[in-house]
């Protein structure tokens, strides 16, 4: 199993935000996690990330704890984090957005190797390699802050809304290069407001309430509980 999420509890203050949360990603899946705002799904991605620690419970990678360990430490480890809302770094060029992406690594030629991969996946970033992030628009940030995530080799890509303010053409394509990263071997945990895409991508799904998982499966079992098509589906 490549990651095992053990009863974890987070606290925000007196917020007990994610409440005894236990789930897991085998090598090769698409695993989504789906709920509404609130319910504790980026909470649950920073846990994973290193960058929040749980009051309890326990984060396992690869068989190694790595609840208490460092963010910096686990990207090495081979885990990936493409936040919510992008935030790239917009004063910087989209080579050098990439470039930051892969400061845990030293061999130039396969950092250059990975970017071409980068590339392959997203052509638009080769045609605006010296353009400012910040300059680029929405569909090309998301394009960017995933190709970033990918610098570092993951073997687990962690990925935080990556359709959100997106066009519906847009979201078809992100949605279409999540398939293509994860059919060259990267394993993804996905969180996503767009549950109809979510789960008609992924293996193997979760769904959050407040804090807690409520129901899990088969992405194509929950997709058809009627439960989750009148709350998240709008069927």
């Amino acid at each position: 199993m490549l990651l095992e999420v053990n009863n974890i509890n987070v606290y925000y203050g007196a917020i007990h935000a994610l409440q005894g949360i236990s789930f897991n990603v085998n090598e090769g899946e698409i695993v989504t996690l789906i709920g509404a705002n609130g319910a504790g799904k980026s909470t649950t991605l920073r846990t994973v990330s290193g960058m929040i620690r749980p009051r309890s419970g326990s984060v396992v990678y690869k068989g190694e704890d790595i609840t208490m360990t460092a963010c910096e430490k686990i990207v090495v480890k081979g885990i990936s984090h493409v936040p919510e809302g992008r935030k790239i770094f917009a004063p910087l060029t989209v080579r050098e957005n990439l470039e930051m992406g892969a400061y845990t690594r030293s061999d130039r030629s396969e950092i250059a190797a990975s970017m071409e991969r980068v590339f392959a996946s997203f052509p638009r970033l080769k045609e605006r390699i010296n353009q400012l992030g910040g300059t680029l628009s929405g569909g090309e940030q998301q394009m960017l802050a995933t190709g970033r995530g990918l610098m570092s080799r993951p073997a687990l890509l962690l990925l935080d809304e990556p359709s959100m303010g997106l066009s519906p053409l847009l979201v078809q394509e992100i949605f279409r290069i999540i398939k293509e990263i994860n059919s060259q071997g990267t394993s993804i945990l996905l969180v996503e407001q767009n549950a109809s895409m979510a789960l008609s991508i992924a293996s193997r799904a979760y769904v959050l309430e407040t804090g807690r998982i409520v129901m899990e499966g088969k992405a194509s079992d929950i997709a058809n509980d009627p439960k989750v098509k009148s709350a998240y589906l709008g069927i």
